[in-house]
């Protein structure tokens, strides 16, 4: 009894599997089917939408292609050197010209301040004051070419003479210098000379007088040396001599400061302190 129904139950199961079997078959074949679309989708995608699925395939490099070799040009190469050398000269040119441009410019402006260097002396000399830094600036710009008319021109500033001191001198010498002599024998003879008076048509007359009035006239124009000319051919010159000092040291005063003057306009100062300078400046 329980032998057959065991029967039963068996068959029952064989039953069922072979339903399940049946049915599995189908769902297999379709699962197959759509894997293969699928993998079918995938490569046509992939090979008409590259960067769908990842990152896009690298463009072909293009073919490089060999660079033929540059060959010169000598006529080119010479018309550059040329060229070159043409601007290379005139660039020195032109800094040659600014060179000398330069110097130029201060070496005029050297010669003026020389210029009134010297004029300003003169005017302390004229007013009969000291010269003050004036003499450094003497020293440094004359020194060098022109040391004994420097030298004088400040040895009279310290103890100036001017025009004014010259004239007021000559009215207090005026009796010495027309004194005649105490001998009473040269006296008369003086006298009898003075009474006619023998002198070339167009000269100046000799008289002391006459002497003395022109002495006065030049001082008046500021000539000193020719008032001088005439004090020192009075008779009572030899008595007077500190006028004639006096005079003698303005005009070598004046006369040391027109040397000055005619070098710094010239610029032969500027040219001496120029080569004085270079030849102070230490080596190398």
């Amino acid at each position: 009894m329980l032998d057959g129904e065991e029967a039963r139950v068996s068959d029952g199961m064989d039953t069922a599997q072979d339903a399940q079997r049946s049915r599995m078959g189908p769902v297999l074949v379709i699962a197959l089917i759509a894997f293969a679309v699928g993998l079918g989708l995938m490569a046509y995608a992939s090979r008409n939408a590259p960067g769908l699925f990842g990152r896009a395939a690298a463009p072909a490099a293009a073919p490089t292609v060999a660079a033929a070799p540059i060959t010169p040009d000598v006529a080119t190469l010479a018309m550059r050197e040329a060229a070159l050398a043409a601007q290379l000269a005139n660039l020195e040119a032109r800094a040659a010209r600014i060179d000398g441009a330069s110097a130029q410019a201060e070496s005029n402006a050297g010669r003026a301040e020389a210029i009134l260097i010297t004029f300003a002396a003169r005017r302390a000399l004229d007013r009969g004051v000291g010269l003050g830094y004036l003499e450094g600036e003497l020293r440094r710009r004359f020194g060098a070419a022109f040391p004994r008319e420097v030298n004088g021109v400040i040895r009279d500033s310290r103890s100036p003479v001017t025009l004014e001191d010259l004239r007021e001198g000559l009215n207090a010498a005026a009796p010495t210098l027309l004194a005649q002599k105490s001998d009473w024998w040269a006296g008369i003879g003086s006298e009898l000379r003075s009474l006619v008076v023998v002198h070339r048509a167009g000269t100046p007359s000799p008289l002391p007088s006459d002497r003395l009035a022109r002495a006065r006239r030049q001082l008046g124009t500021g000539n000193v040396e020719t008032a001088l000319a005439e004090v020192e051919r009075l008779p009572g010159a030899g008595e007077a001599g500190n006028w004639t000092a006096a005079a003698r040291r303005y005009v070598a005063a004046r006369a040391a400061l027109d040397t000055l003057e005619s070098a710094a306009i010239t610029g032969a100062a500027t040219a001496a302190a120029s080569v004085a300078r270079a030849e102070m400046a230490p080596a190398g």
